[in-house]
């Protein structure tokens, strides 16, 4: 069951809700919804949030997410990239 809650803001404060709601075309009410939800439980994300993920956040999963090479293997993959570039015909320039 849906329950109802009036708010009342600062002029400021209901201008820039405004503000953000209309710049992403959603309705004042879900902005404040996902903004309570994560205010309530900032360790998880709300469902069917809207949140953007910062390019910090970003990097953070990427380079998580890449694999851990030994010394040995990081080395030896070297070795096969520097000998397929050799193997490689040469580029020729885009205006010959």
């Amino acid at each position: 069951m849906k329950e109802y809650l009036t708010l009342r803001l600062p002029a400021e404060l209901a201008r820039a809700l405004t503000r953000w709601a209309s710049t992403r075309h959603l309705p004042k009410s879900a902005v404040v919804r996902e903004a309570v939800a994560r205010y309530l439980a900032p360790s998880a994300p709300a469902e069917g949030s809207l949140r953007r993920v910062t390019a910090r956040e970003l990097a953070a999963r990427w380079t998580a997410a890449l694999p851990h090479l030994t010394p040995q293997e990081a080395q030896d993959l070297a070795t096969d990239v520097a000998a397929a570039r050799k193997a490689l015909p040469p580029l020729r320039a885009a205006w010959e």
